[in-house]
This record gives C-alpha cells, structure tokens and sequence, in this order.
C-alpha cells in the first residue's frame, strides 16, 4: 500500500514538474535594443517630438509676452482695450492648449507615429515569440521587463536571444 501511493505521488510529482516548464520569459528592452528599426523609429519620434515641442514654446512664449504686456499696461487701458487684450490673450492660450493635444493628446500626431512605426516591431516579435512558444510547448510567455513581481528568474527559461535570432538578429 505504501508502494503505491509513493508511486502515486513520484507521478503527479513528476507530471508538476513536467508542468511547471510550460512557460518562459523575454526581455522586451534587451530585444528592442537588438533591432535597428527600433532605434531608427525612436530618433524620428524623438526629431518629431522636438520640433512639436519647438512650435508650443514659440507659442507659449507669446502668450506670456501678451500677459506680460497686459500686466503692465492694464491701469492704462480702456475697458474696451483691456476687453480686447484679455481676449486676445486667452485665443492664444486656447490655440497653445489645442496645438498641445493635437500633437501630443491621445488622438494627437505622437501616438499616431508612433502606432506607425513601432506596431510593424511589435507585430514581428509578437509573431516571433508566438511561433517560439508553439515549437517548444509553452503556455506562457512573460516580459521579464513589465513583469515587476519577478524577483528572480532562471537565465535558462528566458528565450530572448531566440526571439532576436528568429527576427534575423542572432548575437
């Protein structure tokens, strides 16, 4: 009796065991940095970024010089002229606001390049990863680099350089 269940329970340790390998890590920073395409696309964005944010100081910077002028000149003004500042003041305010979200807001021009160029990426390593894991098995593939509940991770279970080499970028 006491075979058997030792028998039993090597077997359903043994069938955990052969379980608990159903899975696998990639380093998504490790294999961005491995693909030239990716840094290509991040210094567009980033030239892109710099002129957007070039023009919203230029506008910015007016619309502190018009406030500025207010401020000094509002004890002399009309009504009527002060009207016409404050208002002038607050259109360019409003075009610095909507030049803000139309190139950095959720629908703006960034997120739009950036779905451009980094979706083709993130498509050929998700298909990549996916082809890997269907080869070897796994159940679950984890980014080691999101993943902030990894303490420690065996370097045996991680299958970046096999995602980069699949990709055509082999170490």
């Amino acid at each position: 009796m006491r075979k058997s269940i030792l028998i039993v329970f090597l077997l359903m340790a043994a069938t955990l065991t052969g379980r608990a390998q159903n899975f696998a890590l990639i380093d998504m920073e490790y294999i961005l940095k491995h693909i030239p395409a990716y840094e290509s696309a991040n210094q567009q964005m980033e030239q892109a970024s710099k002129q957007w944010q070039s023009e919203i100081d230029k506008l910015a910077q007016q619309a502190k010089s018009m406030y500025e002028d207010y401020q000094k000149n509002a004890s002399t003004l009309t009504d009527t002229q002060r009207n016409a500042k404050e208002k002038a003041i607050v259109d360019k305010e409003t075009e610095l606001a909507e030049l803000r979200r139309q190139y950095f807001g959720p629908q703006g021009e960034m997120g739009k390049m950036q779905e451009q160029l980094m979706r083709p990426i993130q498509d050929e390593i998700y298909n990549a990863v996916k082809d890997i894991a269907t080869e070897l098995g796994l159940a679950v593939v984890t980014d080691r680099a999101s993943a902030q509940s990894i303490i420690f991770a065996s370097p045996d279970i991680d299958i970046s350089d096999e995602v980069l080499a699949r990709l055509g970028y082999a170490n």
